[in-house]
């Protein structure tokens, strides 16, 4: 398949994409609460992290308000994990809200590296100093990760940060690497963490099934959707999972 018969069928908008991993982890909580032995459920739940992991790139590589985008991002990670806290004391577990949050960090520090690298001005000092953050940023996350249980671990964090690779969006490199950034090397680029993840948790795990979303990102059209349907997805992680604990508690009580 060319590249413009593949964009043809780009049919799916960032709101789309959204949508099905939002459907897919609706559906792979519900098993994990109510169906623990059901493992399809499940499956179709790994569907979700790659697919948000894109999202957050694309959100990363468009912002225009870094800060406000780190801060809701970890704003909310930090409150679902006061009520995971409040729920599991003994356990110290960094959810998924938290892990995007790392990797958005490093993703704007990798932005910064890549527009010092290729602005001319620069002295070569300075451009070897920029990569300095996000150095120090991804040697941060593996520790974090190596200590602590972080929701899908160091590659799940560097989903985000290897769909952004080749983003040049913004950035004054050179056209032959501009052309470059296209669709299909980013996703390409996504595999790569998802296969380590996959080595790590075993090629019998369902973290083989996180691969099935690769050709549902080959479908995305590059546009953000006409709903601005940003917030709902910000509160869905929360609201979902308050909710199927809320029922799963209820029904408890009623037995």
């Amino acid at each position: 398949m060319t590249l413009d018969s593949l964009k043809k069928v780009r049919v799916l908008n960032n709101n789309a994409l959204k949508l099905i991993a939002a459907a897919a982890m609706l559906v792979d909580h519900f098993g994990l609460i109510f169906f623990p032995t059901v493992l399809w459920l499940r499956m179709i739940g790994r569907l979700a992290m790659p697919i948000f992991a894109f999202c957050i790139a694309e959100g990363c590589r468009y912002t225009k308000n870094k800060v406000r985008y780190f801060s809701m991002l970890f704003g909310l990670g930090a409150a679902c994990q006061l009520v995971f806290y409040v729920f599991a004391p003994d356990t110290l577990y960094f959810g998924i809200l938290l892990s995007f949050s790392l990797s958005a960090l490093i993703v704007f520090a990798l932005q910064f590296a890549k527009k010092v690298l290729f602005t001319k001005e620069r002295k070569a000092w300075q451009k070897t100093l920029a990569w300095l953050p996000f150095i120090c940023l991804v040697a941060g996350a593996y520790v974090l990760c190596y200590f602590f249980e972080v929701d899908y671990g160091f590659y799940g964090c560097m989903v985000p940060v290897f769909a952004s690779l080749f983003d040049f969006h913004r950035i004054p490199a050179p056209e032959k690497l501009k052309k470059m950034d296209v669709l299909p090397l980013r996703v390409l680029c996504i595999s790569v963490p998802l296969i380590m993840l996959i080595v790590v948790y075993g090629w019998a795990s369902l973290a083989v099934y996180a691969l099935f979303s690769l050709p549902l990102l080959l479908l995305y059209n590059g546009e953000r959707g006409t709903r601005k349907m940003k917030y709902f997805f910000y509160i869905f992680y929360p609201v979902h999972l308050g909710l199927l604990e809320g029922i799963y508690i209820l029904i408890y009580l009623l037995q």
